[in-house]
């Protein structure tokens, strides 16, 4: 008897304890569940900047600068935060899209200036995606002529069949394949100590190569294309104010492994091409191909899967933000919850997007580099103007009330924005006068 009711005594006090505990965790299991359920268009916009472009642009300053230019990575991720983080609070406040607000504040005239830039500078940019994917499936001895009309017709019909909760999932899933570039930067045995000495210790170099690669970093880590699908895509999430702090945290998150996998990505080509005297490459394709007889199949291989995988995904997002720019600045129905025959003009603008993309690099002899370079400069010319828009209505008390940037916040806004602007301006003068030394991929 005595044995029963030790075992019973025993059995309430584990239950107590369980009680106990749930009561503890229950707030931060429930802050979890909030967070997994906004958590989505912060982490996408950030890591799809991984684009093809952007890796070419990063495997370059690994092979060429070796570990010299990984201390940049620290205020680049400052950069991004900021710039992204405005467009967010303005889609939770708002409840409206950055065209939607620039057509509403600013007039038709403006909007028709942004769309119009948003199409051409998209356009280019969705060809120099597809150029990623036939890299990329070269260095898996596939032809252009089968892996590009594949590629194309699988995120025509991801978007066109999928829901918005669908397809972000496939796009979450498509973020952690980004791993593969860590696998690689380990097989390629890196010197660790020397990298991370030169993340947080820089010895930096003031000639003209050095700086214009440097240029060239911050030109492609933040796109204008990226604050508008970002911000569309916490409104048609609904994230409302009351999550805001949620949607925050998405975005640093989303900003911080964006910058993870840069890392990576140089410290890779640093221990590899750069240890190595193969100082000149003109793409990703490129450095994959010479990472094989360096690090061994798997590395080049990974590296290749790994622009794959950049390339798909930001061909999906490309056209979608472009979509967006245009059916929200002309009044149209936008967003992937709504069926083809509600938003017959946005997935018509998304079809073309990707036909036309796709069908320029099965061209013979499409001039692919001229046609990164060049959206390379469009994204130079487009970004001031779009930062300064962004600026201007984040501190409209009357459209943000107590949301507005506060001074010190501000004040970093508008510094970070001074110098994205003259950096831009600068890469652009040199990609179109001198675009072999400015340090971009092709």
């Amino acid at each position: 008897m005595d044995a029963r009711n030790t075992i019973t005594a025993n059995f309430s006090r584990l239950a107590e304890r369980g009680r106990q505990w749930n009561r503890r965790t229950r707030p931060w299991r429930r802050r979890i569940a909030i967070f997994l359920a906004v958590v989505g268009p912060g982490l996408i916009t950030s890591n799809v900047d991984n684009d093809a472009g952007g890796i070419s642009t990063y495997s370059s300053a690994g092979a060429q600068f070796g570990y010299a230019l990984l201390w940049s990575l620290i205020p680049m991720t400052i950069a991004l935060y900021v710039s992204e983080e405005m467009c967010a609070r303005m889609g939770v406040v708002t409840g409206k899209g950055l065209s939607d607000l620039i057509r509403e504040e600013f007039g038709f005239r403006s909007t028709f200036f942004v769309m119009a830039a948003a199409l051409v500078v998209d356009l280019s940019n969705t060809v120099a995606e597809f150029s990623g994917v036939a890299e990329a499936s070269q260095v898996m001895h596939v032809s252009k002529y089968v892996s590009v009309p594949l590629a194309a017709i699988a995120v025509w019909l991801l978007v066109i069949y999928g829901t918005y909760r669908a397809v972000e999932k496939i796009f979450l899933v498509a973020c952690g394949f980004y791993l593969s570039y860590i696998l690689s930067s380990f097989l390629a045995k890196p010197n660790w100590i020397l990298a991370a000495h030169e993340t947080v210790l820089p010895s930096v170099h003031l000639n003209a190569p050095y700086l214009l690669m440097l240029i060239g970093l911050v030109g492609t880590t933040i796109a204008p294309w990226q604050f508008f699908y970002l911000q569309a895509g916490f409104v048609e999430k609904r994230v409302g104010p009351r999550h805001y702090k949620h949607a925050r945290m998405d975005v640093l998150v989303g900003s911080i492994s964006c910058m993870v996998i840069v890392f990576f990505i140089i410290v890779c080509c640093a221990a590899t091409l750069n240890a190595h005297g193969l100082k000149n490459i003109s793409s990703a394709g490129d450095a994959a191909q010479a990472l094989i007889p360096l690090a061994g199949k798997w590395a080049g291989w990974l590296f290749a899967f790994g622009l794959l995988n950049a390339s798909l995904f930001a061909a999906s997002i490309l056209p979608l933000s472009t979509a967006h720019v245009i059916c929200e600045g002309l009044g149209f129905e936008a967003g992937l919850d709504r069926k083809f025959k509600e938003a017959p003009t946005f997935y018509a603008l998304y079809t073309l997007l990707i036909v036309v993309g796709a069908g320029i690099i099965l061209i013979p002899k499409a001039p692919l580099w001229k046609i990164l370079i060049y959206s390379q400069v469009g994204n130079g010319i487009w970004l001031p103007v779009v930062l300064i828009f962004i600026l201007l209505l984040i501190n409209r008390r009357d459209l943000m009330g107590q949301h507005t940037n506060r001074v010190t916040f501000n004040v970093i806004a508008w510094a970070i924005s001074i110098v994205m602007i003259i950096l831009t301006l600068i890469l652009m003068y040199v990609a179109i006068f001198n675009p072999s030394a400015a340090g971009l991929s092709g």
